[in-house]
């Protein structure tokens, strides 16, 4: 039990981040049809550009929170100047080519931010500097135990209140109908007096606002940053977004969710599942196996990244749509 509870908060606390960085791509899809392999990238720059700002006042009279915000407010802006121009210089011109022309320039950028980076940031990792101390929560009990951190709290909250604002956003503002006119028929919301590039360039500002958040609480949690920390991570988020269903924004946070929990419970549980010495019990071809190495497990802790996209391959094979089902607009 005491391992359940604990990888419960890990879970939860990865799902968060997941959902957060879902959302960007599900919010792009259900805009313009458009897979932006670019978001992680995007998470990744939001990471460094606060890193930065903070490794810099750190250790000077500011005030810590003064400085966390700071680093914040540099990275958004930064994150969203990046996602804007992205946009408008490299998707928007092939707004109608064939699917496969922006896809490949998705792709692309992924790369030519990641080396951009590099060339700003260097090869090594940015450790994040300590500005608030770690204060760690017991919840024990006769039966069992966990603990959880300040910074698990407040990436949760956090995160929550990010998704709650963005569902705000999208269903109760003027910006958010035209965001879900165009996604429905871009060509009829258009002759309905949306402007649909501005549409299309805020969808991108605001999912590029919340990878700079993303970028940050994942930073702060892992302590470190790098210029290739966005690959994975954004690779899991889009996981996460199909596992939902791809387009629709409350998929998007389940399968983040359920990303995480996959994740952490796996690293938790799967080395004792497959001991091989446990699996002896049922299987005898593993007797070998155990008598050589009786402490031995098929799959530990360091498979953790292939469990969450094994369950994705399951749910695509017996449901494509997604868990909640994709989000298609009405398109001529």
């Amino acid at each position: 039990m005491d391992t359940f509870l604990q990888q419960l908060i890990n879970g939860l606390t990865l799902g968060c981040v997941y959902a957060v960085v879902a959302l960007g791509y599900t919010m792009v899809y259900g805009i313009i049809q458009l897979i932006n392999f670019a978001h992680g990238e995007v998470v990744m720059i939001g990471a460094m550009v606060a890193f930065s700002v903070i490794t810099a006042l750190a250790g000077s009279a500011v005030p810590p929170l003064i400085i966390v915000l700071l680093g914040v407010l540099a990275a958004i802006p930064a994150c969203a100047l990046v996602g804007y121009t992205v946009e408008r210089i490299a998707y928007r011109p092939l707004r109608n080519a064939p699917r496969l022309a922006p896809l490949i320039t998705a792709i692309g950028i992924s790369i030519i931010l990641q080396h951009l980076s590099l060339l700003i940031w260097g090869r090594n990792f940015i450790s994040f500097p300590q500005i608030f101390p770690t204060q760690t929560y017991h919840f024990t009990d006769s039966a069992n135990s966990a603990t959880i951190t300040n910074v698990q709290i407040v990436i949760m909250l956090l995160s929550m209140a990010m998704m709650a604002g963005l569902l705000l956003l999208v269903y109760k503002t003027r910006i958010g109908i035209a965001m879900r006119a165009t996604s429905q028929n871009p060509q009829v919301a258009g002759l309905m007096g949306i402007n649909i590039n501005r549409v299309i360039s805020f969808t991108f500002v605001v999912g590029a606002a919340l990878g700079a958040m993303a970028g940050v609480m994942v930073g702060s949690y892992y302590g470190i940053a790098h210029y290739q920390m966005g690959f994975l991570l954004g690779l899991k988020a889009f996981s996460a977004a199909v596992l939902g269903g791809i387009g629709n924004l409350a998929g998007a946070v389940l399968g983040g969710i359920l990303i995480g929990l996959i994740e952490a419970f796996g690293a938790g549980y799967m080395g004792d599942v497959t001991n091989v010495c446990f699996l002896n019990q049922w299987l005898p071809g593993f007797s070998g196996l155990c008598e050589a190495n009786a402490n031995g497990s098929l799959f530990g802790s360091n498979y953790k990244d292939v469990y969450a996209f094994i369950v994705l391959i399951l749910v695509l094979v017996f449901r494509p749509s997604g868990l909640l089902g994709e989000r298609v607009g009405d398109r001529a």
